[in-house]
């Protein structure tokens, strides 16, 4: 083993959520080498991407324009075939007060491509990072604390990197997550298995929808259909997991069944063919992915994205927590680095606001699950949790674009004032229409959302939003009871400014 490196942090894993903490960290100024087992660009799946993601954390980072510029897959929405309607309904972001305007889309991508597009940022912005490294263990003191990893190269060579912390970003995989004390506790909920493939020349939803991603139910469970070029299209069923029986065996015949019990993705893959050869030739599965550790940190070690939770993919969450969470934690590992909070302040507000936003998109996709759902359906009657009710677009559209967490770097700071009254005249018009709601792709919003937990937070969001398009008040107040706020740079936390009486 050669000699012994130090850094201030080590971050083990190249996708979003590592990519994200490092270049975040290294802005403010640590040290911070990145390993990375994988020679990029690799392979990965969750291609749909969020508004919070694209204009939030992407903006933060300072690589936008390049996420721009790369050609993906313009998203403007979501189109489902949910519940007992046979006909598609859409949202768009754009009725969502914190993404109108030019804001109002996120994109549709080749993972390879974007991660790598994060990871060059990485390098750029002064993070050492290091591919074909594959980490062999966790270093601890005395205390048990955690005080850097070991890696072997591409060589075969073995090395051994101090560090202050130690950021897990590898993925559901994870070998490291036990050394922070942490246990992985699997959804009793979401136990569902995805069997996805990739095709060309799918059919794409009529213009200007057809970037968006399609869920489309049936009984078994739901397809996604997303395009991500004019040519390609990702294909995926997810069923309950009583069903996975079904997927063993001729995997291609497995999917394609499950592709024949849905019309209308049937119908769009008519002229299509699967392709079977280089990255996208494989059939794939993934299992038993919706879980939350019992820790997000702990031992000297921060868990990010994959690592630490994963839930059910139909509002393609994954990049949106993993990305977020890294934000996260690159303001809690710089504001203890720095000296300006103890270990436990600071970590505190990283674990209490990633599990905020786990539980919420946990509860509201529980409730999803139960729209209306025809009565002699299997897998919709073992979801059965509540009844939804009447409708809330804009709460909606604003929980699945990853504008839950309230906060400014996650939302767009500009020009709020016009933005916000045009949105909640696009509100008031939407809920108090009857029949639904008709999008400029002719097709009607027939299910509307009003699930507590989606309208409590988002009144929480939309009144911050008005205070910041009036002025009245400039200083963000704290999203957790007795917790911190992102300092004006948002790299650190500060204590909430108090208020004279």
């Amino acid at each position: 083993m050669g000699e012994i490196e130090n850094a201030d942090v080590v971050v083990v894993g190249g996708g979003p959520g590592g990519s994200t903490v490092a270049t975040l960290l290294a802005k403010s100024g640590r040290s911070v080498i990145l390993l990375e087992q994988e020679q990029f660009p690799r392979y990965q799946i969750g291609e749909s991407l969020l508004p919070a993601t694209i204009h939030g954390v992407c903006r933060l980072l300072g690589v936008e324009r390049e996420i721009e510029e790369a050609g993906f897959m313009r998203k403007r929405g979501g189109s489902f075939r949910w519940g007992k309607s046979p006909v598609p309904w859409n949202f768009l972001f754009a009725i969502s007060p914190e993404f109108a305007g030019p804001y109002s889309h996120a994109y549709q991508v080749e993972r390879m491509k974007f991660d790598e597009i994060l990871l060059r940022h990485s390098a750029k912005s002064g993070v050492d990072v290091r591919e074909n490294s594959r980490v062999g263990e966790t270093i601890t003191d005395e205390t048990g604390r955690v005080v850097g990893v070991t890696y072997t190269d591409a060589d075969g060579g073995t090395h051994r990197i101090e560090a202050k912390y130690v950021v897990d970003a590898s993925g559901n995989k994870t070998r490291l997550s036990k050394s922070a004390g942490s246990e992985r506790v699997y959804a009793d909920f979401f136990q569902n298995v995805a069997l996805f493939g990739y095709f060309e020349n799918g059919g794409r939803l009529p213009a200007p929808d057809s970037g968006n991603i399609l869920c489309a139910a049936f009984d078994e469970g739901w397809i996604w259909y997303i395009p991500l070029t004019d040519k390609l299209t990702s294909v995926g069923a997810v069923i309950a997991k009583e069903h996975a029986a079904k997927v063993q065996g001729d995997q291609e015949a497995a999917l394609r069944r499950f592709i024949g019990r849905c019309e209308i993705v049937d119908d769009m893959l008519s002229d299509a063919t699967r392709v079977t050869e280089g990255t996208y030739g494989q059939i794939r599965t993934r299992k038993d992915y919706s879980y939350a550790n019992t820790k997000f940190w702990g031992n000297g070690m921060v868990l990010v994205g994959d690592a630490a939770c994963f839930i059910d993919p139909v509002f393609s969450t994954g990049v949106h927590l993993a990305t977020y969470s890294a934000v996260l934690a690159a303001r809690s590992i710089n504001s203890v680095l720095s000296g300006q909070l103890d270990e436990e302040r600071a970590f505190g507000e990283f674990e209490g606001r990633y599990r905020r936003e786990y539980a919420v998109f946990y509860e509201f996709l529980s409730s999803f699950y139960d729209m209306e759902q025809s009565e002699d359906s299997y897998f919709w009657r073992a979801r059965k949790v509540t009844k939804m009710d009447r409708t809330d677009m804009a709460a909606f559209v604003s929980l699945v674009a990853g504008g839950f967490s309230g906060e400014n770097a996650l939302t767009d700071p500009d020009a709020l004032i016009g933005k916000f009254a045009s949105s909640t005249e696009a509100l008031t018009e939407a809920t108090t229409k009857t029949g639904g709601m008709d999008t400029d792709s002719g097709q009607r919003m027939n299910h509307m959302f009003n699930a507590p937990v989606v309208r409590d937070v988002m009144e929480e969001m939309n009144a911050f939003q008005a205070r910041a398009a009036t002025g009245a008040d400039t200083v963000e107040a704290p999203l957790l009871e007795g917790g911190l706020v992102p300092s004006s740079d948002g790299m650190h936390w500060a204590e909430p400014a108090t208020v004279a009486n």
